[in-house]
């Protein structure tokens, strides 16, 4: 995959875990902040991680593909205790969630220092799964821009505690009518956020200064689903870091996400993994 020439710098902030394959015996380094680092490196931009790995197997195993594939992890914490981690099984390569701990992950307590990094990237992005919701003034006053992945666990009390600190809201809305997808979108916009909505087969939906931008999926040979909303999320802030305008960010979204569904994990890095271990 040729890669796009230096950029700005992305900070994936949070969330982190490792994805387990409960029917394939094998494990897989993941979560958003972590995938969306490691993804936006692999097109090109310089890229961070801070967040918490557990002392244990997976914790270890996370890090150092972290560190294969070139992310900077200055400030990224190893506290003692098990990693996050979540148990998945697949239907012709779409992934379903069946269950999670989260370990280590929310344990944070930052400090100055970690500010003072965070101010060094030009992107932050962040999740809901990165139990960091209580620092999102402070992340925000840091921050050049600050996006925030909702998953598809967005709702009105979600909203008003997130959308008045942050730039960028992702949601994910399958199965969900145009017209819905709309009005949510708009009611982000009454923050003075750019919103962006994945629709899974139906693409994808943006509001930006007031007009409704759609996009739709890119042709894809599926070996694993897992990790294409974060490839998608990962070429958009790219894309847009590197002066692109939304509408052409859609669009490379939409295609990276297809080229993330044509390899096994997000981002790759399995070893063997037995249901019930604990490596």
């Amino acid at each position: 995959m040729p890669v796009m020439s230096a950029g700005p710098r992305l900070l994936g902030l949070g969330d982190n875990t490792m994805d387990s394959y409960v029917d394939a015996g094998l494990q897989f380094p993941g979560g958003n902040a972590v995938n969306v680092a490691v993804l936006a490196h692999r097109l090109g931009v310089e890229a961070g991680y801070l967040g918490c790995l557990g002392t244990d197997a997976a914790g270890l195993l996370i890090r150092e593909a972290l560190a294969a594939e070139g992310i900077d992890l200055a400030r990224c914490r190893q506290v003692e205790g098990v990693n996050a981690r979540a148990r998945i099984v697949h239907n012709a390569g779409d992934r379903k969630f069946i269950g999670s701990i989260p370990g280590v992950r929310g344990r944070y307590d930052l400090a100055a220092e970690d500010f003072a990094y965070i101010a060094g990237f030009d992107a932050v992005h962040t999740s809901i799964f990165s139990e960091l919701d209580a620092e999102l003034p402070r992340l925000r006053a840091a921050s050049r821009q600050l996006s925030y992945d909702f998953s598809e666990r967005w709702n009105d009390a979600v909203f008003a505690r997130v959308l008045d600190h942050i730039h960028i809201a992702f949601l994910s809305a399958p199965n969900r009518e145009d017209a819905e997808v709309e009005a949510v979108l708009r009611h982000c916009a009454t923050a003075g956020v750019m919103a962006v909505a994945t629709r899974g087969a139906a693409g994808s939906m943006a509001l930006v200064n007031g007009e409704v931008l759609r996009q739709g999926i890119a042709p894809a040979t599926v070996v694993d689903t897992l990790g294409a909303g974060d490839g998608f999320i990962a070429a958009f802030l790219v894309a847009l870091l590197q002066g692109a305008e939304p509408a052409a960010a859609l669009e490379l979204g939409a295609g990276f996400a297809a080229t993330v569904c044509g390899w096994q994990g997000a981002f790759g890095h399995g070893t063997a993994w037995q249901d019930g271990s604990v490596t």
